[in-house]
């Protein structure tokens, strides 16, 4: 034990420990939310795939298991471990989710860096139990070791370094979903709504996000097409004739020449899942040039489109690396006249189409044969030009803050272990 430093149950260290509802509330259309262990992805909770419950069994789980800020909560089942910090006041309940009820922000903030540590994520892993499916018990939740300094400012001053830069993180993650929507809003405009256009046919003389010649040179009609009225003079065309579509392979995993040492990005949907914004910068396993030459396209340039067609169908990013990818996607070269943004919104905005067209009985599955017909406007070109323009430097200001979030990352993810066992000190 370092000097100065104790160890303490949980239930010690907290106000209390204990888990959300076991059982299974009624979906309603509009109501609470109510997550699971399934929600905290990535130390943050993804509200967007919850359920909502009806008002009633929200304050009956409240009861048992209400939710506060600076409140930890800790994934229980499937992915065992997964730990978030309840920075602003909740509006959800939980169900099969640790609970551990802080004393207070300080505390909320060690635990919830705690619980990254190597050595707690070791042990969660020994405590879990199930063959099917892992789980941790609530006792083995109550009863954790929590190192902590015994000065209450060491701590404070610990957690306000990792919190600086996760706060950074967390900035950088924010201003990249804006440019995000930012890029898909203009998309939507221009090419599914067709704004401009209609501004133009109803007597405007310039719309805000289209410089004005591209406005001047826009048609002031619409003609009939396969899909409904498009825009005079632009095209419907099928996503297969405007990108090259590609599919890809896993080398065989008996042979160590396609996996040992390897140098080149290997992308799977799980990599994709991961993401929180649509640019894929790393893969989670590498393969050697041996392996590339089994897959039959190889490794895809920077740019490519890359969409996850089965388990699930949808997960899209634009690779800003040079990957090989498995068998999981339909990657789009764009070696036509769409750059990889308007693909990439295109691909978004059509995921409804897309994921109609999928079949499978155990899971939906997308071929490239029946996504390449798919219908996709093509303007013409200074239209598209202009887009180019504009979205690209949004797509790069993106790039950049996951790049650094990236950096930010490996910092603090050097730094933790050190910092939560005292081998690297903070002065109070």
């Amino acid at each position: 034990m370092i000097s100065g430093w104790k160890t303490v149950t949980a239930s010690e260290f907290c106000a209390s420990v204990r888990d959300g509802t076991h059982d299974s509330p009624k979906p309603v259309e509009h109501g609470e939310f109510l997550i699971t262990s399934r929600h905290i992805v990535g130390r943050q909770l993804d509200l967007e795939n919850a359920y909502r419950i009806s008002k009633a069994d929200f304050d009956a789980i409240n009861r048992r298991s209400k939710v506060d800020q600076w409140d930890v909560l800790i994934s229980m089942i499937g992915t065992v471990g997964e730990p978030c910090l309840v920075k602003h006041v909740p509006n959800f309940a939980i169900k099969n989710i640790g609970l551990f009820k802080t004393k207070g922000e300080d505390e909320g903030r060690w635990l919830f860096y705690y619980l990254q540590s190597p050595d707690a994520q070791d042990l969660i892993r020994r405590q879990s139990r199930g063959s099917t499916q892992q789980y941790i018990p609530l006792g083995a939740l109550r009863d954790f070791p929590v190192s902590v300094p015994s000065d209450p400012r060491e701590m404070s001053a610990i957690t306000g370094v990792l919190g600086v830069l996760d706060d950074k993180i967390e900035q950088n993650r924010r201003t990249a979903r804006a440019l995000e929507e930012l890029a898909r809003t203009i998309f939507r405009a221009w090419f599914v709504d067709f704004e401009p256009v209609k501004a133009k046919a109803g007597g405007a003389t310039g719309f805000p996000s289209m410089l004005q010649p591209v406005f001047d040179a826009l048609p002031a009609s619409f003609v009939d097409a396969a899909i409904g009225p498009v825009p005079e003079g632009w095209k419907v065309k099928a996503i297969g004739d405007v990108v090259t579509t590609k599919g890809g392979g896993t080398p065989s995993t008996k042979k160590p020449e396609h996996w040992d040492g390897g140098e080149h990005c290997w992308a799977t949907p799980k990599d994709m899942s991961r993401l929180s914004h649509p640019v894929l910068l790393d893969t989670e396993r590498r393969i050697t040039e041996a392996g590339v030459n089994v897959i039959s396209s190889g490794m895809l340039p920077v740019g490519t489109v890359l969409m996850s067609s089965r388990a699930p169908v949808g997960y899209l990013a634009i690779a800003g690396v040079s990957t090989a990818i498995n068998q999981g996607f339909i990657a789009m070269v764009c070696d036509g006249p769409l750059p990889p943004t308007y693909v990439l919104n295109w691909a978004f905005t059509s995921m409804d189409a897309i994921k109609a067209h999928a079949s499978g009985t155990t899971f939906p599955e997308i071929s490239k044969k029946n996504f390449r017909p798919l219908p996709v406007v093509l303007p013409t070109d200074d239209v598209i030009g202009a887009y180019h323009e504009a979205v690209d430097s949004l797509f790069d200001l993106l790039t950049s803050c996951v790049r650094e979030s990236e950096r930010l990352s490996a910092v603090r993810d050097y730094l933790l272990p050190r910092l939560l066992s005292g081998v690297v000190s903070v002065r109070p």
